[in-house]
């Protein structure tokens, strides 16, 4: 008899077993998101795999490259971007599905300085100096934080004066390295990445750029939409909420 009740439960926690691997995703659940969120994110994914148990990884690029890539039939399951606006396109364009859309913070735009550096920039006019020889912003093309360090520039009336001296990284997280190694003198960036290289940094006024609404959806023919949501629904979290503000981001319905 014990020896049925030992069968009967050995039995039982294979079958268990074996419906917990089906249910979970065989391959990792994909997020493709906008390098400004590389460090908040890689820090989540590790609370959202304790949370869930699920396995998440990233493609970090310039939101408008990702975009691209999504709409060509790239294999991943949610897209983060930087800008809400290359969500609601592809939306319209029924590569992503309109239900699962959702803002989950807003992002900050800085002007960035290495810690040792002999210039003081703490407004958009400081980069008139004739010292500042290069400045480093994301692709305004297909980069969201290149697109609004423009928009910037153009309302603060210095785009013209500057617009020789600036070097275009392929998306925000690699402008940051060129200030960072010193191969420019200043760089216009998000906060969440200067909070992670720490240097010296000054915020730019929202006021004269668009919001960065950072927005997240589902990839239409995703192959663990079950999991892309309960990503979703994790940046929702109070631990999620927690970090983004830690990382510089606001939260909807917040200011900084």
């Amino acid at each position: 008899m014990n020896r049925f009740v030992f069968l009967f439960a050995l039995l039982a926690g294979l079958v268990f077993a074996l419906a917990a691997c089906a249910a979970a995703p065989r391959d990792p659940l994909l997020v493709s998101a906008a390098a400004n969120l590389n460090p908040a994110f890689d820090d989540l994914a590790q609370g959202f795999r304790e949370e869930t148990g699920l396995d998440v990884s990233f493609n970090f690029a310039a939101s408008g490259k990702l975009a691209q890539q999504i709409e060509q039939g790239a294999p991943v399951d949610a897209f983060a971007a930087a800008d809400e606006r290359y969500i609601d396109e592809l939306v319209q364009a029924a590569a992503l599905t309109p239900d699962s859309r959702r803002v989950f913070a807003r992002g900050r735009l800085v002007l960035w300085t290495r810690a040792d550096s002999p210039l003081i920039i703490e407004r958009i006019d400081d980069l008139l100096d004739p010292r500042v020889l290069r400045i480093a912003l994301a692709n305004p093309d297909h980069a969201p934080y290149g697109a609004a360090a423009r928009e910037a520039l153009q309302h603060a009336g210095v785009w013209e004066e500057v617009q020789s001296r600036l070097i275009l990284g392929e998306n925000v997280l690699q402008a940051l390295q060129f200030a960072e190694t010193g191969n420019v003198d200043a760089a216009i960036v998000s906060l969440s990445l200067a909070l992670d290289a720490g240097g010296r940094y000054a915020l730019i006024p929202e006021s004269l750029h668009h919001p960065l609404n950072q927005t997240i959806a589902i990839v239409a023919g995703a192959a663990h939409p079950q999991a892309a949501q309960r990503f979703i629904d994790y940046l929702d979290s109070p631990a999620a909420r927690e970090a983004l503000r830690a990382y510089g981001f606001a939260l909807p319905g917040e200011d900084f």
